[in-house]
């Protein structure tokens, strides 16, 4: 009997995932990442409901809670900094929150012996047959799978080779924004400060390192075009965006342009009316996001990948009758978060949620 082999793409939250619970099952993982190693950009993820039983069934729930940020709660001030309101912890930070780089880290570190992990390094083409894929590399020697899986991200790779254009999938809710850290000069400590004025927010907080302040300058925006611009062009949209705003606006704008590790992502949610295409399928962010509004991302990610895998174990390597399952178990799920994602988009008017957050 041959073992099947799954290539992954993305090594974020659900790639690795996946790929802990197919090798339980046997399966021959490697997981292809085009960055040149682990991230350490992405400030925190949260967990709400199910992904508990997830992590706890990984082994892992004791170890990612002891990376809690133990975030007390988030202060509302107006334009003049005057305080307008709080906000629980759980607004922003889920049942548990930890750095997203110490969850990549654990996730990498449970799978690294068992998974072929490839670095800096990205698929550029995909070929279907009826005996498996033909993948092509951008820096690798091309190579055949049994299944390809994409698992990177919002402007997913393996569905832009196999679904179509992102414009067919990406559904923008009307904000976007910059992310980066700073000097803590507001003397945050495991809290955060959101100042909300028309069509833009200011979110700032500090959590595990009381040095440093992380921010998200969050702006109403017609379209996720500036995603994939270059960063003078989208620090050029967050300054006209924010000008003449009050509170810390002025200093948080200088900031950013001395930041070494800015970040653009707009609010976005992907929509599909099918998660695979023949032996390709999708998981997490690239099939189904539902926009950081709704806080359900990473959860998401990790009940997503326990749910493939499952439905794989299930179909005795029948990957039609695993893909169709994996959905129709899933959808109705992530069809409640993307909802909650909206409705939040509305409420707060495309400038009050953080983009990214």
């Amino acid at each position: 009997m041959t073992t099947t082999k799954v290539l992954i793409s993305g090594a974020g939250v659900a790639g690795p995932a996946l790929a802990y619970f197919l090798r339980c099952d046997g399966y021959e993982v490697t997981v292809v990442e085009r960055a040149p190693g682990l991230r350490d950009t992405g400030y925190a993820v949260d967990f709400r409901g199910a992904a508990f039983d997830v992590l706890e069934e990984m082994g892992i729930l004791g170890e990612v809670r002891g990376h809690d940020t133990q975030m007390r709660g988030t202060t509302l001030v107006d334009a003049t900094g005057a305080e307008t309101g709080r906000l629980p912890a759980e607004v922003f930070a889920g049942e548990l929150e930890v750095p997203k780089r110490e969850l990549t880290r654990i996730l990498h570190r449970v799978t690294a012996a068992d998974v072929e992990y490839v670095f800096d390094d990205s698929i550029s083409a995909l070929s279907q047959d009826d005996s498996g894929v033909a993948v092509e590399f951008e820096r690798s020697e091309a190579r055949r799978f049994d299944l390809v899986i994409g698992a990177d991200g919002v402007y997913s790779k393996v569905r832009r080779l196999a679904f179509g254009p992102h414009a067919d999938a990406l559904r923008h809710l009307g904000m976007s924004g910059a992310g980066f850290t700073t000097a803590n000069h507001l003397g945050l400590n495991r809290s955060g400060v959101l100042c909300q004025t028309g069509s833009t927010a200011i979110y700032a907080f500090s959590a595990a390192d009381p040095d440093t302040l992380t921010v998200s300058l969050s702006f109403a925006g017609a379209s996720p075009e500036l995603d994939r611009r270059g960063r003078a062009e989208q620090e050029r949209a967050v300054r006209e965006a924010f000008a003449g705003r009050g509170w810390e606006a002025p200093r948080l704008l200088a900031a950013m342009t001395a930041a070494d590790d800015f970040s653009f992502s707009s609010t976005c949610q992907i929509e599909l009316d099918g998660w695979s295409r023949g032996r390709v399928a999708l998981l997490g962010d690239a099939g189904y996001c539902a926009a950081p509004t709704s806080g359900m991302g990473t959860s998401q990610a990790l009940i997503g990948a326990r749910t493939l895998a499952r439905q794989l174990a299930r179909a005795g390597g029948d990957h039609s009758t695993a893909f169709a399952a994996y959905e129709a178990e899933l959808r109705p799920y992530v069809a409640e978060n993307q909802a909650k994602g909206r409705e939040v988009a509305v409420m707060f008017g495309g400038g009050g949620i953080p983009a990214g957050s």
